[in-house]
Formats: structure tokens, C-alpha cells, sequence
């Protein structure tokens, strides 16, 4: 045989002889560095901790951006949909919304209480009756309007009231007087006989007014002579007031003509 034949490896001894050089590297490294290589693992421990950063990074930055899109659209109507939170179905037996403000409305309200009855401290058993010193007079005129006096210190008509003039006359002496109160206070603006001497005058530039001179009149609780001035509603009822006036003039005359005597 040659010597080709000699040196040729069978397959089982060249894997053997391959395997050899693997193994003695292998074993090199240990015994040179038997608790592993620091230069070699520390980068590979950085780069994992890098990577374990910049996925916590991107994760925290799309979190942010989804939250910013989320308020933006919100403001605008936007937005994801908002669950809507499923109340549960009311009884048939509980109340509604109306029934339960009004139990609410009847337990507010205060409690009736008991009647109370006041009993007066005084007891007004007379009547008392307020005397006019009319009582003893009948009437035999009446008619609204106003009257006037004439202030003699500053030349000027001074209105004294508006009310009802009347004629009252006597039942037992028969003589008649001039009676006239203002309206709501019912106080005394005029009272006076009527006596012959008086004589009514038209009022300058009217027809629905008369003018005359009262030597005594009372109103003011003393007699005190006063020009006074009477002013109607219409001519109508100026006339009427004149003929009862004249009239109460006569039947006074012969009165107190006898008086005198």
C-alpha cells in the first residue's frame, strides 16, 4: 500500500480531531478567567438594562400623548366614549323622583299646632255714642261742594274744605242753620244761622258760585265774622242751594223777629 493509504483518517477520528481544538480554547478561557470575562458581560448587562429603559420611556410618552389627545378632543366633544353607568331599575313599590320631594316637602313641614284663643282683657259692655249736637235737627237740604273764605290780611280766597253743605233746621224752635263738614274728618268748616241780613251774591265771572258775609260763624268754636264763598258742581245745583237758602231766610225772619220782641 502507499503511503497515502497510510495517513488517511477514518470519519470517527476526524471529528474527534476537530472537536479537540474546541475543547482545549474552551478550557484556555476557563483557566484564564474562571468567573467569566467582566469586559464581556457588563455590556451585555448595560445594553439590556438600556433597552428595559427605553421601553418604559416610549411606553410613559404614548401613555402622555394619548392622555393629551384625550383632553383635547374632550374639550371639543370629543374623545372616547364615556361608559354610562347602568342604574338599576326602580321598584314597582319604591316612589318616584316627584313622590319623594313631596314625603320630603310633608316631613319639612312644621307640625299643625293646637288653636290658640285669645280672651279680650277688657270688655266694652256700654256703647258709646258720639253727639253731634245734631240730634234734634232735621234736614231739609244736602249737596256737595266746596267752600272758601276770604283772608282779609292777605287779600286772597283760602279754600276751608269740600264736603256736604246742608241746612239744618230745629225741631222745637224751628230756626235753620248753615252746617258744612269736610269730607273723612267730618270737621266743622262752616256753621252758621241763616238769617235774614245775609244776602247771596253771584260770584265774579261764574254762575255756579255764591258769595255772602256770615256775622257769626261758629266753626272755630268762637263767632267770628267771615266772608265765605260757595262753589258747585254745576249752575243747577248752585240755584237749588239758593232757592233753599232764601227760603230758610223767611221762615227765620218771623223767628227771630219774635225773639227780639
Amino acid at each position: 500500500m502507499s503511503s497515502n493509504t497510510d495517513t488517511k483518517l477514518n470519519p470517527a477520528e476526524e471529528q474527534a480531531a476537530a472537536a479537540e481544538p474546541r475543547l482545549v480554547k474552551t478550557e484556555t478561557e476557563l483557566a484564564t478567567n474562571p468567573i467569566g470575562d467582566e469586559k464581556t458581560e457588563k455590556p451585555k448587562e448595560a445594553e439590556a438594562e438600556k433597552s428595559s429603559y427605553t421601553e418604559i420611556a416610549s411606553n410613559a410618552a404614548s401613555s402622555a400623548t394619548s392622555a393629551v389627545k384625550d383632553n383635547v378632543f374632550s374639550m371639543f366633544g370629543g374623545g372616547a366614549k364615556k361608559e354610562k353607568k347602568e342604574e338599576p331599575e326602580d321598584d314597582a313599590d319604591e316612589p318616584s323622583g316627584s313622590s319623594k320631594k313631596k314625603d320630603a316637602d310633608n316631613e319639612d313641614e312644621a307640625p299643625d299646632s293646637p288653636e290658640v284663643e285669645f280672651q279680650p282683657v277688657v270688655h266694652l259692655t256700654e256703647k258709646v255714642e258720639t253727639k253731634t249736637n245734631e240730634e234734634l235737627e232735621e234736614q231739609t237740604f244736602k249737596m256737595r261742594a266746596k267752600l272758601f273764605r276770604f283772608d282779609r290780611e292777605s287779600r286772597e280766597w283760602k279754600e276751608r274744605g269740600t264736603g256736604d253743605v246742608r241746612l239744618l233746621k230745629h225741631k222745637e224752635n224751628g230756626k235753620t242753620r248753615l252746617v258744612m263738614r269736610r269730607d273723612k274728618t267730618l270737621k266743622v268748616c262752616a256753621n252758621h244761622y241763616v238769617v235774614p241780613a245775609m244776602k247771596l251774591s253771584p260770584n265774579v265771572g261764574s254762575d255756579r258760585s255764591w258769595v255772602w258775609n256770615a256775622t257769626a260763624d261758629v266753626s272755630e268754636g268762637e263767632p267770628e265774622a267771615q266772608t265765605l264763598a260757595i262753589r258747585f258742581a254745576n249752575s243747577e245745583n248752585a240755584n237749588s242751594f239758593k232757592e233753599a237758602f232764601i227760603k230758610a231766610q223767611q221762615e227765620n225772619e218771623a223767628l227771630f223777629g219774635n225773639s227780639d220782641e
